[in-house]
């Protein structure tokens, strides 16, 4: 068992040792206050129709999400009723998990390292980002992640992750995700 005193996730120690450097050169920051970081990663699956027919889908989907991030995720429910789709007010249509800290950075270093290269004909992330720093990002199959035992899955469901960073620009957001090894492909 890793002693959580002494232990840091090895993205964060490659952030304070030589990424703030870099970036605070590349945009001459004053002040480390100025520095883009990260704020947080969310994880999202929807089931869609599936958890319309099954309920047990959902429950699959929160299953899966908690093995990846590595924390209790939890179901998303329907705000309302919608008649001609069949689902009902509070019916559990998918999952969710918000990462941040340590558990954040582990899970950077997860996807950088090991998921994305196991993508099939993987030939880059296309740099999607909303305006102020934000990245957000989609993978068409859950199962590249090591922790997903691809014999017990049922149903192979699309992932969304959002990156949510201090930075104000998409130039600042671009340049500290570049630095992190995240693999764009312009």
């Amino acid at each position: 068992m890793l002693d959580t005193a002494t232990y840091t996730p090895r993205l964060k120690a490659q952030y304070a040792e030589t990424i703030r450097a870099a970036l605070k050169e590349e945009f001459g920051y004053k002040s480390d206050m100025q520095l883009p970081k990260l704020e947080k990663i969310v994880l999202n699956i929807g089931c869609g129709a599936e958890a319309v027919r099954d309920s047990k889908k959902a429950k699959a989907a929160v299953e899966d999400l908690t093995a990846i991030a590595g924390q209790k995720a939890v179901a998303t429910l329907a705000k309302k009723s919608i008649a001609g789709f069949r689902v009902r007010e509070d019916m559990p249509l998918g999952a969710k998990v918000t990462l941040r800290g340590d558990r954040m950075y582990e899970f950077l270093d997860r996807l950088i390292t090991i998921a994305l290269p196991r993508v099939r004909d993987f030939r880059g992330v296309k740099p999607s980002f909303d305006g102020r720093g934000n990245f957000a990002m989609g993978m068409k199959e859950h199962i590249v992640f090591p922790e997903i035992d691809f014999d017990k899955v049922d149903e192979v469901w699309g992932l969304d992750i959002v990156i949510a960073t201090t930075a104000k620009t998409d130039a600042e957001a671009k340049s500290l995700l570049k630095a992190f090894n995240m693999p764009f492909n312009a």
